[in-house]
């Protein structure tokens, strides 16, 4: 396969350039200056919120099967970390004796019988209890301890891991819209005030064998997307999201060359691909240390003048990095060197405890990403303005679940168009309905 070749001068695209890992309050002191509203637009904004809040918590049903999960069983206790970590695990478990011993392993360091489980939905219910029995079977004033011991005694263990497994995987398919592309297709299908961009689960090469089987995969998935695509015209088209650690088993600045001239040529075909469906292409977040490794691939196939006239390449760009803000900016002006039009996803943020871990294993005196919460948030919202004030150079897609988020997006965008909201599948369902309805 030739290697692409930029057809443009490498100065055309400035390089990238931002402080590593500078201090949180460097970054504060400077976002805080430009964050406030004016007293009118803060009411507007605690008014719509407030309004998307009452919404969500009358809405029928509850927020929804994970989201009661999650509310019953936070992230930050050790049971409900034990219950994601099987839920994704046991999905990719390939036999029934890893299963079961995984299962045991989890359960056991978990304290399963001081929740309140009052909520009513099945899955909180299977969950919470390990189970996966239906609402029929649970009587009122039965204990979660007393139907797991009872049932144990009546079924035997054998058949409780059983029933555990199912509620796991049922807990874990929430976020998976189907197994193959054509599941996933089908089912979006059925919910055409959506559109999707589709990721692929589980990527990350650790051969050659399994870089080509990612590339056919995101080809094949390409092609398939597009022939259901319909005929309306981008941003109004479905698209698809592509890690560059999937492409090559060693994605890694170390290996800088290497990656360049293997990887950038099978982006480009993808992306040519992508271009002749007139699908939407993002090229996915990888952590801190890769960031100026991806922005090299990436420039390097945004020059290809074959892909000239297309609106639909793009990049997801995390908040929780420090240097999210300044690499805003390079997007702009590499949109701007090349005269295109370029999709920008804003999202939180997805390796947080990666980024964390790696920091403290190199002694590093801080991290590359916010440890606090609010200087995330304070941080979406300063990319949020940038990527606003870009239209239409660029197109802006905000990834949140987060009703206060949604309410300032909109204030700031001031009721204009060009610009759109993303949520994950499974995820904040009432609250974007609600904003469907509006």
């Amino acid at each position: 396969m030739a290697v692409a070749r930029p057809e443009m001068a490498a100065s055309d695209i400035p390089s990238f350039r931002a402080p590593y890992a500078p201090a949180d309050e460097t970054i504060a002191a400077r976002l805080l200056d430009t964050a406030a509203h004016d007293g009118a637009a803060e009411a507007r904004i605690d008014e719509r919120a407030s309004r998307l809040v009452a919404a969500i918590r009358a809405h029928a049903g509850g927020l929804g099967g994970v989201e009661d999960f999650l509310h019953a069983y936070a992230l930050s206790t050790k049971e409900g970390l034990a219950l994601m970590v099987l839920a994704e695990a046991l999905l990719r478990v390939p036999d029934a004796i890893t299963a079961d011993a995984l299962i045991e392993d989890k359960l056991r360091s978990g304290d399963w019988t001081h929740h309140d489980t009052r909520s009513t939905a099945f899955l909180v219910s299977a969950s919470a209890w390990t189970l996966g029995i239906t609402a029929r079977i649970i009587h009122p004033g039965e204990t979660p301890e007393g139907i797991v011991e009872g049932l144990v005694k009546r079924l035997g263990l054998p058949a409780v891991r059983t029933a555990t497994r199912q509620a796991m995987r049922l807990l874990g398919s929430h976020f998976v819209l189907g197994r193959t592309i054509g599941e996933a297709l089908a089912r979006a299908g059925a919910h055409r005030e959506f559109l999707y961009s589709f990721d692929m689960l589980g990527e990350g090469a650790r051969t050659a064998a399994d870089a080509e089987r990612y590339f056919e995969s995101y080809a094949q998935a390409i092609t398939a997307i597009g022939k259901c695509a319909g005929d309306t015209a981008l941003p109004r088209r479905p698209g698809i999201s592509v890690k560059l650690s999937a492409l090559h088993p060693r994605y890694e600045p170390l290996a800088r060359e290497r990656v360049l001239k293997e990887v950038t040529p099978r982006v480009l075909e993808l992306a040519r691909l992508a271009k002749r469906h007139a699908l939407n292409f993002t090229v996915d977040a990888e952590e801190a240390d890769r960031l100026e490794l991806s922005l090299d691939v990436f420039a390097a196939v945004l020059r290809d003048s074959s892909l000239a006239g297309w609106d639909g390449f793009g990049l997801a760009v995390q908040a929780y990095q420090k240097r999210s803000s300044a690499l805003i900016d390079w997007i702009a002006q590499a949109a701007q060197a090349l005269d295109r039009r370029l999709m920008v996803r804003l999202v939180k943020g997805a390796y947080w405890d990666t980024e964390i871990k790696r920091a403290q294993e190199r002694g590093l005196a801080d991290y590359p990403v916010f440890t606090r919460k609010a200087m995330t948030d304070l941080c979406f919202l300063d990319c949020a303005r940038k990527l606003l004030a870009a239209r239409p150079r660029l197109y802006p897609q905000f990834a949140t679940h987060n009703a206060l988020t949604v309410a300032s997006v909109i204030e700031d965008a001031g009721g204009t168009e060009g610009y759109e909201f993303q949520r994950l599948h499974g995820m904040g369902e009432a609250l974007y309905e609600t904003l469907l309805g509006e």
